[in-house]
Order: structure tokens, then sequence, then C-alpha cells
């Protein structure tokens, strides 16, 4: 089990590597669903992971220009562009974004040209994933676009309630594109969730005690 956790702090990122996390999504505020960290923040936790002694943890940058809906027009498309080459100049072994159409697909030509910007870390698709109309077609759209990693409830409020739908995700997705399953996830339920569902990768800002769970 990969277990990545939500913070939007210094001192939550560095919970998170005493806990011994695989990898952390680094955010800005997350009462409003997180946004793009400010880039002191990425410094600072990227210098934090590389000091005194390298760590297994990774770390990932959210890349969403504001709160709301993921409908961006062509200056927020642009400043994500300069977002992501913030992080990979950064260090951060990825980043996370996600951009929709009007019409609830994924935005393919924005998404492509985001892909590649982020080369040669590794891209995630966020829980946008959730807001479109079709998770299957949007699923197989971000496969074809070359991204690696999908956050979901399964479009549901949490992950256990979505959990048929994160299990037809993961057995859709193969081994072609890794299913993260974030939602309301916390040691008290990991268990139950991936066995219900095969998931592989879980996502929480309740990570304390999840990494120990899972290894059990």
């Amino acid at each position: 089990m990969l277990v990545e956790a939500a913070v939007d702090t210094f001192d939550d990122a560095v919970a998170a590597l005493a806990e011994g996390v695989d990898r952390i999504e680094l955010c800005g505020p997350l009462h409003d669903g997180g946004t793009t960290p400010a880039l002191e923040l990425i410094h600072r936790v990227m210098s934090h992971t590389r000091t005194p002694a390298p760590v297994r943890t990774s770390v990932h940058v959210l890349v969403r220009p504001r709160a709301g809906d993921f409908v961006y027009d062509r200056a927020e498309i642009l400043q994500m562009h300069t977002d992501v080459e913030a992080a990979r100049l950064a260090g951060a072994a990825g980043v996370v974004t996600g951009a929709l159409t009007p019409s609830g697909s994924v935005d393919v030509e924005a998404m492509a040209g985001l892909v590649r910007a982020a080369r040669p870390m590794r891209v995630g698709f966020h829980r946008a994933f959730d807001h479109v109309s079709d998770q299957f077609e949007a699923l197989e759209a971000l496969v074809s676009l070359g991204v690696d990693l999908i956050l979901t409830s399964g479009a549901a409020p949490t992950a256990l309630e979505g959990a048929d739908r994160l299990r037809a995700l993961v057995e859709r997705a193969g081994d072609r594109i890794g299913i993260i399953a974030g939602g309301s996830i916390t040691s008290a339920n990991v268990a139950e969730l991936v066995a219900r569902t095969g998931v592989r990768q879980v996502h929480g800002r309740a990570f304390r005690g999840l990494q120990r769970t899972c290894r059990t």
C-alpha cells in the first residue's frame, strides 16, 4: 500500500515525514479544497526532505490557480504552466492538477499542455475527476494523455460511499494508470476500503496512523 498525505503547512509536512508516508501532496489552504501552495512553502518543504539526509517520501505539488470549478480560461492555464515549472525547478517529484470543459469532460487540450510542461515529473489528476460527467470516459482520456495518477472518491462524498465505483475504476485502469482513493479516509476505515475496492494507493488529510495501519 502507498499512503499519500495531503498537507497545507510546513508543520504538517514534517509530521507526515515523521509518520513515514510514501508521498506528500503539498497544497495551499485545504479548507476550500486546496490551491497551489506558496513558492516559499514548496522550497521549505523540499529543503527539509533533503536535510540532513534525503528521505524516501516524494513530494507532489498541487497546481490549482483558484478555488471553485475546474473550467479555466487562458490566463489561468498560463498561470498553471508557470506553477508547474516552479514545482519542477524546486525539485518536486510530481504535480497534481486538473482541468475540465464546461460540459464536464477532461479538457484534453489544456491537460496535454500541462503534461508536456511537467515532464519528467509525474502527473496526477486531482478530484476534478469526481466532477466529470463520465468517469470511465475521463479515465480513458487521461490514459491517452499519459497522466500517471487519478485521485478520486468514486464520485461520492466519501471514498467508502464510492467503494463500488472505485473498484470498477481500479479494474478498468489495470496497470495503465494509478487510482488513488481519497475522501475521509482514516486509520479506522482504510482496511475496509482496501478490501472493498482493491485500491493500492490511499490519500488523506487524517494521515496520522494511516501508514502503520496499512502495514499491518
